[in-house]
């Protein structure tokens, strides 16, 4: 006789535990436990049947594996959170006998364990438990940053406290500065949710979503508790990787930090880089500042003028045509080699691979050359951080934007490009007929602009940096219509509807038949109202005694016509409401009418030979068929929507013109 098996013993019922359960398991309150999972990565699970699970009448809702609550009996953190508890229960038991020092006392131990030796629990060692390589905390950054750029911009609320938020809002600046160091941004995107941020770290992209600069309301609605449990946990992981990456590109960490710089809006510039000596190893040598990039280093400086003059000596002994014919024959090798290996398809209308690319223009330059000045409506922050991510040296911006600028004089002639975004402002004509927008006017007097310099749109930046090459300034010149800022993380797939391609290239032969109606419509219409205009004129003249002309030669055409085909014509107009179409519209109509046939001809043609494809599929394929069809024709109708959305607007632009 086998062994009898009792109900709750095994199975479902002892892999997985209830939530009440796990918490008396633990002896931890409610909120301590939600913690610990959140930072120990362990969420709740869903049963195939609950009933089996519960080992009672009524079933719980939420449930753990049991193996999950095992692991988290031997944290060290609940030692901390025990002992955290018996503190507050010392605490309300002082202020329950009237004991206010007493209480004091206690909760300033709490508060800084660092003299009194009271136990604070820290997350170190979680990190290096869910992250074992640095490869695997580079990958979930993204909703770290997210979170953190988040909570840097919110305002301080007795759920989300002050010193929260100067440290995420630390950390994300630290995080700014070393992107420009390394130069690993890629690509950035302007949406309605806020600015979406791509940088290449050791190989992996990291994207994630940074709010605009406004004021934020914080609503009741959020459990802030929760997503502060969240914030402390990916403050600790920013902070090991942002150690990390400055170690590792020979930079000091933390860097300094001037309070009094970030108190007046630095926010970047309150920051200095440094970094190791290599030849001491102890004494920091400064690498960047805000206001640093002004003059150059003098070690390094003295470095390049001996390597100058040991070049010019040598080309004086004869060395410069050797250096010329070394340099020829690297220039022959590069252009033999230059050429790159194409993926060509095997058949035709085969799957069309990637091709490799390489860009001609270096990213980390992109912007070396110019020196921007940013107007004070612009936003400053994202701005600068691409700008100096993309190799700008040189960002001026008015005073009342916070400290950092290179330059605040808007005068100033080293400025190549000055972005603003104001609106189109017409200002008074002078006598002599001299009449420009006065929109870039900050310090300069109306109807001026700085002679030599280029204004451009803020969207120009995003574009450019996303294209990898400085778009046209003139797309981007201050009151023009800007072109579409498409979003670089999306690619384009062959059959869908593409922004970037013209209208003609994708509709189908059906939207151009009834594209083309349209617009014989519009010019009909067009048409009717020239001839309504000639009427009205027509009248007037008769009224002042001038004789119409040309009325004979109407007569004339009219007595051409047979009264049969007239008759048919003044119905037809009739009905529409249309002028009478003459033979010529008729043919037209008619060939028109013979390619929509022979479109729905076809069409109904293919549909047929699908149909009897569909039937030499067995059940299985066909369902599946079937859902590809559906998610297809799905997709081809929202296309055409995108399509018909984008006639209507071309042909709105057409009339204004």
């Amino acid at each position: 006789m086998g062994r009898i098996k009792k109900k709750g013993e095994s199975g479902n019922a002892k892999n997985f535990i209830s939530r009440t359960q796990a918490v008396k398991k633990l002896q931890l309150s409610l909120p301590d436990f939600r913690k610990l999972c959140i930072w120990k990565g362990i969420y709740p699970r869903e049963p195939r049947d609950k009933k089996k699970v519960s080992k009672n009448s009524t079933p719980s809702t939420t449930f753990y594996y049991t193996k999950d609550i095992q692991y988290l009996l031997h944290e060290p953190l609940l030692a901390k959170f025990r002992d955290q508890k018996a503190l507050e229960k010392k605490i309300s038991r002082a202020l329950g006998r009237g004991d206010v020092g007493d209480a004091a006392r206690l909760e300033r131990n709490a508060a800084d364990p660092e003299k009194t030796g009271k136990p604070r629990y820290t997350l170190d060692h979680v990190i290096r438990e869910r992250y074992p390589t640095f490869v695997d905390a580079i990958r979930d950054l993204d909703d770290c940053l997210s979170m953190l750029f988040l909570f840097a911009n919110l305002p301080s609320t007795s759920t989300v406290p002050a010193k929260m938020i100067a440290r995420c809002e630390r950390l994300c600046l630290e995080f700014e500065h070393l992107l420009i160091v390394s130069n690993s941004l890629r690509k950035s995107f302007l949406s309605i949710k806020g600015i979406y941020y791509q940088a290449n770290i050791q190989g992996e992209d990291v994207l994630w979503l940074v709010p605009y600069k406004f004021n934020q309301r914080v609503v009741g609605d959020v459990d802030f508790r929760i997503m502060g449990t969240f914030v402390e946990f990916y403050m600790t992981l920013l902070g090991f990787v942002n150690y990390r990456l400055y170690t590792s590109a020979g930079l000091k960490y933390p860097p300094k930090f001037d309070q009094s710089k970030d108190d007046q809006g630095g926010e970047l510039g309150a920051f200095t880089l440094e970094g190791v000596n290599i030849a001491t190893k102890d004494e920091p040598m400064q690498i960047t500042n805000g206001e640093s990039e002004h003059g150059p280093d003098p070690k390094v400086q003295a470095e390049v003028n001996k390597l100058v003059k040991s070049m010019r000596e040598g080309a004086a002994n004869g060395d410069s045509k050797d250096t010329e014919t070394t340099a020829n024959e690297d220039a022959e090798a590069d252009q033999a080699t230059d050429a790159i290996d194409k993926f060509e398809p095997a058949v035709e209308g085969g799957d069309v691979l990637p091709q490799p690319s390489y860009s001609v223009n270096d990213p980390a330059s992109l912007f070396s050359k110019c020196t921007f000045f940013l107007g004070r409506e612009t936003p400053r922050q994202p701005l600068e951080f691409i700008l100096r991510a993309f190799g700008c040296k040189r960002i001026g911006w008015d005073a009342v934007l916070g400290e950092g600028a290179f330059t605040t004089d808007e005068l100033d002639p080293s400025i190549t490009h000055q972005v603003i975004d104001r609106p189109l402002v017409q200002a008074v004509v002078e006598s002599n007929g001299n009449g420009e927008d006065n929109q870039t006017a900050q310090k300069l007097a109306p109807n001026q602009r700085v002679p030599g310099r280029i204004y451009v749109q803020p969207q120009w930046v995003w574009d450019s940096i996303n294209d990898e090459e400085m778009k046209d300034p003139s797309l981007y010149a201050p009151g023009a219509e800007l072109p579409p800022h498409l979003s670089p993380f999306v690619k384009p797939v062959s059959g869908q509807y593409d922004p970037t391609m013209t209208l003609e290239e994708q509709q189908t032969e059906a939207e151009k038949l009834a594209d083309s109606d349209d617009d014989e419509e519009d010019e009909e219409d067009a048409k009717e109202d020239e001839n309504d205009m000639d009427v009205a004129e027509d009248e007037e003249d008769e009224e002042d005694g001038v004789e119409l002309a040309g009325e004979e030669d109407e007569v004339e055409e009219d007595e051409e016509e047979s009264a049969a085909v007239q008759r048919q014509r003044e119905l037809e107009a009739e009905i529409t409401g249309k002028a009478v179409k003459s033979q010529q519209q008729n043919a037209k109509d008619k060939k028109k009418a013979e390619a929509l046939k022979a479109v729905q001809k076809k069409a109904k043609e293919e549909a047929e030979d699908m149909e009897r494809a569909k039937g030499m599929l067995s059940k299985k394929k066909r369902k599946l068929f079937e859902q590809m069809q559906y998610t297809n024709n799905k997709k081809s109708a929202e296309d055409e929507k995108l399509r018909e959305k984008r006639r209507k607007i071309e042909k709105q632009k057409g009339k204004k013109a």
